[in-house]
């Protein structure tokens, strides 16, 4: 494991179905006012959220949940055809307020600590790099964490992710199956309208461009990353 990991048990977790094995590593933010209120949170019996792991913006670890166990992270949530991430998932908090105390850039300190924590999970558990995911991707309808600041360029080149090349063929289907293809859930499928899949898109991949519009390239980037799965 990665230096500077914090033993701090979260009681909110419980096991992981028969059978599940991980193959989901899922980015949150905290969305509280200070890293001391989001810890306590995720460890509150009462709260019943927790996650696997939270990163504080000085690059601090606190370990809560076992990788073993499934900690409560998701929500209702969907992927690449599949609901129930919970329990096919590792989740991380990166401590910020979010958007509704103050969202500001993630520290260096807390994205060096999520590449070297990140990629010894990814050591441990065959994940692939289309399911190294935010929470928008997976409830596109509910939240935006971790949000538009988020390096994942940065993860990506560190071997964390997917992040589209320049690419300049046509998408082969339309835009809506190509993201239910790449994983994005849709209604009927989801409760998440195309429009607010689009921004969860955009916030992950175009995060310069949040209007819900797949235009031109949208879907160049979105045929780069189709093309990482052939």
């Amino acid at each position: 494991m990665p230096v500077n990991i914090i033993e701090r048990s979260s009681p909110n977790h419980d096991a992981r179905p028969n059978g599940a094995g991980v193959d989901l590593l899922v980015m949150h933010y905290t969305g509280m006012k200070t890293p001391d209120a989001a810890l306590a949170r995720l460890c509150d019996p009462a709260s019943k959220v927790s996650s696997h792991y939270m990163i504080d913006e000085d690059g601090g670890i606190y370990a809560l949940v076992p990788e073993s166990a499934r900690a409560w992270h998701a929500g209702v949530s969907w992927w690449a055809g599949k609901p129930d991430v919970n329990s096919r998932s590792i989740g991380i908090e990166m401590v910020n307020p979010g958007h509704e105390f103050g969202y500001h850039a993630f520290s260096d300190e807390q994205i060096d600590a999520l590449i070297a924590l990140s990629r010894d999970i990814l050591r441990r558990h065959a994940i692939p790099p289309r399911n190294v995911v935010g929470h928008s991707d997976i409830a596109p309808n509910r939240k935006q964490d971790p949000g538009e600041l988020f390096p994942w360029h940065v993860l990506a080149a560190s071997g964390v992710g997917l992040w589209p090349k320049p690419h300049h063929a046509a998408l082969p289907i339309s835009f809506e199956k190509a993201l239910r293809r790449y994983g994005y859930g849709i209604a009927p499928d989801t409760k998440a309208t195309l429009e607010e899949t689009i921004i969860a898109f955009q916030r992950h991949f175009r995060p310069e461009k949040l209007d819900g519009v797949m235009d031109g390239e949208c879907e160049a980037l979105l045929a780069a990353l189709l093309a990482n799965l052939d």
